[in-house]
């Protein structure tokens, strides 16, 4: 499998930026489908946008329009860029790589959208 590591976490206001990374450890970056994930207190952990070797991208409605994901396959790392944070965007986010036969999972970064 594969060692993920995210950064970029912290504490923003209302209305602000944060961009997460995620780099991944191996030579085989180029063929995982990346996501991310993020989970609140009580809640159930949720997708909220995923890459796929290919390039497809795909985003959770809440976050359509504010949030991009993107992966430099040279640096093994994808990236997911949070615009027009709201407060409902708390969360521990994580990063996760998959192909058919296993998932890995990052140690997660908290965001906290507060003012």
């Amino acid at each position: 499998q594969v060692q993920l590591v995210e950064s970029g976490g912290g504490l923003v206001q209302p209305g602000g930026s944060l961009r997460l990374s995620c780099a991944a450890s191996g030579s085989l970056f180029s063929i995982y489908t990346m996501g991310w994930y993020r989970q609140a207190p009580g809640n159930q952990r949720e997708l909220v946008a995923g890459i796929t070797r290919f390039g497809s991208t795909n985003y959770a409605d809440s976050v359509k329009g504010r949030f991009t994901i993107s992966k430099d396959n040279a640096k093994n790392t994808v990236y997911l860029q949070m615009n027009s944070l709201k407060p409902e965007d708390t969360a521990v986010y994580y990063c996760n790589a998959r192909v058919p036969t296993w998932s890995s999972w990052g140690q997660g970064t908290q965001v906290t959208v507060s003012s």
